[in-house]
Parts: C-alpha cells; structure tokens; sequence
C-alpha cells in the first residue's frame, strides 16, 4: 500500500499536469477563433469558384485544356495534410490509417506523396511510400503562396503524364468537436453533371481561354482552403483533448485525495486503538 507521501507526491504531480492541460485548451480556443475565421471566409469563394469552373469546363472539349483530360488512375499524387504538433487526439492517427485505407481500396498501382505538416513529414520518412515533395514547415507561415508552390508541382506532374490524378486527404473543420477525414480528388477537373443542353452562353473571352487563367488559381485556391481546413480542426480537437484531459485530471485528483484521506484515517485509528490498549493494560 502506498504510504501518505507518495499519495501527496503523486496529487502534486497530477495537479501540474492538470494546469499544462488547462493552459494548452486555452492557447487552442485563441489559435481555433482566427483559423475558424479563416476558414468560413474562404469557403464562399472556393464554392464559387468551382461551381463556375465546374460549368464552363462542361461546355467546352476536354482536350482544350491539359487538366481536363481524364485518365485510368493508376499513378496518383497524394497530399497528405496533418498538423505540426501531437496532443490532439486522434487527428494525426486518423489521416494516416485514412491514407494507407485509400491506398488500398482504391487499387492505384504506383502512389507518390507529398506530406504536409511536420507530423506527416516525420510519419512517412520512416516508411517505403515515395516522397515527390516534403512540406513540414507550411503551417509555420501559412498563405496562398505555399499552396501555389505545391499546386504547381501537382500540375506539371500532371500535365507532364506522370500522373493520372491527385487526391488530397486532411481533416475538415466541421466544429470544435467534430473534424471529418476526407479524401478529395483535385486533378482532373471534375466536370459539372446534368448540365441544360438548350441553355447557350456567351463568353468573353472564349471558354478557353477561362479555362487557362482559372484552373490554375482554382486549383491554388482548394489547396490553400484544405490546408485552412485542417489547421482550424487541429485546434479545435487540440482543445477538445486538452479539456477531456483536465476532466480526468480532475478525477484522478478527486480519487489520490479520498485514497489519502482513507490511508490518514486508518493511521490515525491504528494510533488511538495502541493509546487506548496501553491505557487498559496500565489500569
């Protein structure tokens, strides 16, 4: 059994982890509010400019434009987008089983990644997966521009047939308490369905040349709103796993404090029973 100095040792222990836990939910709820601002105010335009993209891509050959052609997968590029730091549940855990899910359903015969964010970098430099780019530090200084340097390497591999399409897979902000793994297909262009035959626009310029100015941003775009999209759900289940652990903290305390008070007792009992028995056998 225990003595009382190692409950009370173990009660302060817990007691500086729970105020560790208790200020990283906190750094997580300032980090989560701007990267949720972030998030909700580039979701209308990457809705947007799909949709418009979606349905002038439906109205025009899709050899007009290299990013159109659609081939059988079986070389994929894939993004694989995670956070920088551990301490969030199951958020870094559940892309990789996701990714590796995706790998072998989906029946790809050659898979190239480009891991994104330290986590993912560390993850798979262990493993036999081949790397087309490492990006461990984008969300260190997260921009448009770090989303273009690795939109371009995905369009000159496609572009140049090395591969057949490119998926992403991140988790997407949905709340503070629910992030959703999605795997999400950037290249080819998926085109608009059920598109109305008899309607006819008019262009300027031609459709082709939309087609060359926006692919390129569009593509930048999405890439730029998954990498908003995983760092607004990697705060928010930080700060879900930081205040789960302070509750158990809570509990953990609650349970060393009666263990130490039962123990306190009980010495304190034995010492009255020895008094009373010497005073008895005095008498």
């Amino acid at each position: 059994m225990p003595s009382t100095l190692d409950i009370r040792r173990r009660i302060r222990s817990v007691k500086n982890t729970q105020q560790i836990t208790k200020a990283m939910k906190m750094v997580a709820a300032a980090k989560l509010r701007r990267a949720q601002d972030r998030i909700v105010s580039a979701r209308p335009y990457a809705g947007a400019i799909s949709q418009i993209l979606a349905s002038v891509a439906s109205r025009v050959n899709p050899e007009q434009h290299p990013l159109l052609a659609e081939r059988e997968e079986k070389r994929v590029l894939l993004l694989v987008v995670t956070g920088d730091k551990g301490l969030a549940g199951a958020f870094n855990g559940n892309i990789f089983k996701a990714t590796f899910n995706a790998m072998r359903e989906r029946g790809w015969s050659e898979v190239q990644l480009i891991p994104i964010g330290r986590k993912a970098s560390e993850y798979f430099r262990r493993r036999t997966v081949p790397i087309r780019l490492q990006a461990p530090t984008v969300f260190q200084a997260l921009s448009l521009k770090s989303a273009g340097q690795i939109a371009n390497v995905a369009v000159e591999d496609f572009t140049e047939d090395r591969i057949d399409a490119v998926y992403a897979v991140y988790n997407e902000f949905r709340s503070i308490i629910s992030q959703v793994v999605r795997v999400e297909k950037l290249l080819p262009i998926e085109r608009a369905k059920n598109v109305e035959p008899t309607i006819d626009y008019l262009y300027e310029p031609s459709p082709e040349q939309i087609l060359k100015d926006l692919i390129p941003k569009h593509l930048e775009f999405q890439i730029y709103k998954i990498l908003l999209d995983s760092a607004a759900a990697e705060q928010g289940a930080r700060m879900t796993a930081m205040e789960a652990a302070t509750k158990n903290a809570a509990d953990m305390i609650d349970s060393l404090t009666l263990s130490y008070n039962r123990i306190r007792q009980a010495a304190i009992t034995k010492e009255i029973i020895e008094i009373v028995s010497g005073a008895a056998a005095l008498d």
